[in-house]
C-alpha cells in the first residue's frame, strides 16, 4: 500500500512534463553489442562496410574447405571370364524383359536353340463363357472360337430344349474345342454343358462325328423348409442360428408386425418355400407361413395367399392396413372449415383439404374402395368420389383427368387421376373430402383401417393349404436327399414334362 502510494505520488501534475526514467543498464548493454548482421547495400567503403565483407569471405572459404574429396575412387580390375561362364553369370544376374527375358518366365534363346518352322497347337482347349444379358447362343459360341455355322447348328439344337432368352445372365457354359482341321480354320466344338434350368442340365457332345443334345434332368425335391425354436434373446439372432436365411426373417416381422409382441419364451415357426437339387444347390423362396407359440399354443398364423402374396390369419381376415395414404405429394394449403371462398367471396364452410401439386401431378386412392361417381361434378369440376368400408367415402375435386371410372374397384395406392383447375379453382390444386354416413368430415380426424376378408371355396382352400404347410416336419428340407431308385418305364407310369425332351437329338 505504501509503494502503491509513493508511486501515485510520484505522478506528474496536471500542467507538468512525466519525469524521465533512468534507462536500463541491461538494456543498454544489448544496445552497445555489435550486429553481426550488416547491410553492404548501404554504407559502401565504410568501416562497418568493410568488416561485414570481410566476414562473408570468412564463411565462403570456411565452406569451401568443408568440400569432401571429389576425386574418383579406385574400382577392382575386371575380372576375365569365358563365355560359358559370361553367360551363366548373364542369366542369374536382374535384367529386364526386353533384353532376352533371362530373369522373367523363360531363359534367353542361344546359339543351341534351333527356331522351329510351325508352333504345334493344343490338341483340347477346355474354357468358360457365360451368358451376357440379351445374348444368344451364335454370340456366346463365336466369342469362345467356334466357327459360325457350327454355331448355328448349336444354337438351333439347343434352343428347341431352352430358348436363349430363359437363360439367366450370368449361367456358366463350359466348352471344349477340339483340334482345328487346318491352319486358319475355327476349332470344332467337342463338347459344350451348362445348367439351364435349376432342374435341368444340358449338355451337346460329339457322337460319330455329329453333335448330339443330351437333356439330363435333375432331380429336385420342394419340400418347403420349417423352422421352429425359441425366441430367447431375439428372433433374428434364434432363426439365424437355425438355419434361416436373413431375408426370410425379415419377412416374418414384417408378417406378423408389431402387435405380435414376442417374449422370450415364445417360439417362432416359419416356413419357407425351398427347392433343393440332387446335385447339392439350393433355391430359397419366399416366406409362407409365419407362426409364434405361447404355452405350446399357436397365438399367431399368418399365411402367405393369393397371387399377389398378402398375409391372412388362419381365420381368413388379411393384415390389417391402418392409416390413410396421401392422396397427393404436395403440402397441405386450407384445412377443413369455415372460410371465405376466394371466387364467390362469402365465408362458408370449406368441407375439404386442399393440396397444392403442380398440373398433372397423380392422385393416389387413400386406401381400397369402389368408385360411385367419376365425372363432371358442378364446382368440383372432374371429380372422383369412392366408397369404403364402414360407412367412409372419400372426394377427389378438380381433377385435369380421371384414370378410372364408375363401378371399379381401386386399391390403396393406385391411380385415379391427375392434378388440375377445373370447376370453381384460382389454380392447379387437389380439394380432399372425407364423408361419414354420408356428411362430410375433418379428414385430418379419421385413420381408414382394411382388412381383406376370404369367402366360399377360396377359404376352404385357404384353410387346406394352412394345414398343409403346419404338418410340415421342422427342419426336414435340410436332410440329404436320397439316391433315388432304378424304376421301370411301367412302375415310373405318366412321363413329365421334362422327360418328354429327347433323350438325344442329332443335329443333321
Amino acid at each position: 500500500m505504501n509503494t502503491a502510494r509513493a508511486r501515485i505520488g510520484t505522478a506528474a501534475q496536471p500542467g507538468q512534463a512525466m519525469p524521465r526514467r533512468a534507462p536500463n543498464p541491461l538494456v543498454r548493454r544489448i544496445r552497445r553489442r555489435p550486429r553481426i548482421a550488416i547491410d553492404l547495400g548501404r554504407a559502401v567503403g565504410s568501416r562497418r562496410w568493410l568488416t561485414g565483407m570481410a566476414v562473408l569471405v570468412g564463411l565462403i572459404a570456411l565452406t569451401l574447405a568443408a568440400l569432401p574429396d571429389l576425386s574418383p575412387l579406385t574400382a577392382a580390375p575386371p575380372v576375365s571370364l569365358r563365355p560359358g561362364e559370361a553367360d551363366e553369370f548373364r542369366s542369374l544376374g536382374i535384367a529386364p524383359l526386353a533384353l532376352g527375358a533371362d530373369s522373367g518366365r523363360r531363359m534367353g534363346a542361344t546359339a543351341a536353340v534351333t527356331p522351329l518352322k510351325a508352333t504345334p497347337e493344343r490338341p483340347r482347349i477346355d474354357l468358360q463363357a457365360r451368358f451376357a444379358a440379351g445374348d444368344s447362343y451364335e454370340r456366346l459360341l463365336g466369342r469362345a472360337g467356334v466357327g459360325a455355322g457350327e454355331a448355328a447348328l448349336v444354337a438351333r439344337l439347343i434352343g428347341g430344349a431352352m430358348p436363349a432368352g430363359q437363360v439367366a445372365a450370368g449361367t456358366p457354359v463350359d466348352l471344349v474345342l477340339g483340334r482345328r482341321i487346318g491352319p486358319g480354320q475355327p476349332r470344332p466344338l467337342e463338347q459344350l454343358s451348362f445348367r439351364a434350368r435349376f432342374d435341368l442340365q444340358l449338355e451337346v457332345a460329339r457322337q460319330a462325328g455329329r453333335l448330339a443334345l443330351v437333356p439330363r434332368p435333375i432331380r429336385v425335391d420342394t419340400t418347403p423348409l420349417r423352422l421352429r425354436g425359441k425366441v430367447g434373446e431375439g428372433v433374428y439372432r434364434s432363426a439365424r442360428a437355425s438355419g434361416a436365411p436373413a431375408r426370410a426373417i425379415q419377412q416374418y416381422l414384417r408378417a406378423l408386425g408389431p402387435e405380435a409382441r414376442l417374449a422370450a419364451g415364445d417360439e417362432y415357426d416359419m416356413v419357407i418355400d425351398w427347392r433343393r437339387a440332387a446335385t447339392g444347390e439350393v433355391e430359397e423362396g419366399e416366406l409362407l407361413y409365419a407362426g409364434v407359440l405361447r404355452d405350446g399354443r399357436p397365438r399367431h398364423q399368418m399365411l402367405r395367399w393369393g397371387r399377389e402374396g398378402k398375409f391372412f390369419e388362419a381365420s381368413g381376415v388379411g393384415q390389417q392396413r391402418e392409416g390413410m395414404v396421401q392422396p397427393v405429394a404436395g403440402p397441405v394449403t386450407s384445412r377443413y372449415g369455415p372460410r371465405r371462398h376466394p371466387i364467390l367471396r362469402f365465408t362458408r364452410l370449406h368441407a375439404g383439404q386442399d393440396y397444392r401439386a403442380s398440373h398433372g401431378t397423380p392422385i393416389y386412392a387413400v386406401t381400397d374402395g369402389t368408385v360411385t361417381y367419376a365425372g363432371r361434378h358442378g364446382g368440383h369440376g372432374n371429380f372422383v368420389r369412392l366408397r369404403h368400408a364402414g360407412g367412409l367415402g372419400t372426394g377427389y375435386a378438380h381433377m385435369s383427368r380421371i384414370a378410372v371410372r364408375n363401378g371399379a374397384r381401386v386399391r390403396r395406392g393406385q391411380v385415379i387421376g391427375y392434378v388440375g383447375s377445373t370447376g370453381l379453382s384460382t389454380g392447379p390444386h387437389l380439394h380432399f373430402e372425407v364423408y361419414r354416413g354420408g356428411r362430410t368430415v375433418n379428414p385430418a380426424s379419421v385413420r381408414f383401417t382394411t382388412r381383406a376378408v376370404l369367402e366360399g371355396r377360396e377359404l376352404a382352400n385357404f384353410r387346406a393349404r394352412l394345414a398343409e404347410l403346419r404338418r410340415v416336419v421342422p427342419g426336414a428340407a435340410l436332410q440329404p436327399l436320397a439316391p433315388e431308385p432304378a424304376v421301370t418305364a411301367a412302375e415310373r407310369g405318366p412321363l413329365r414334362e421334362i422327360d418328354r425332351v429327347d433323350s438325344t437329338q442329332v443335329v443333321r
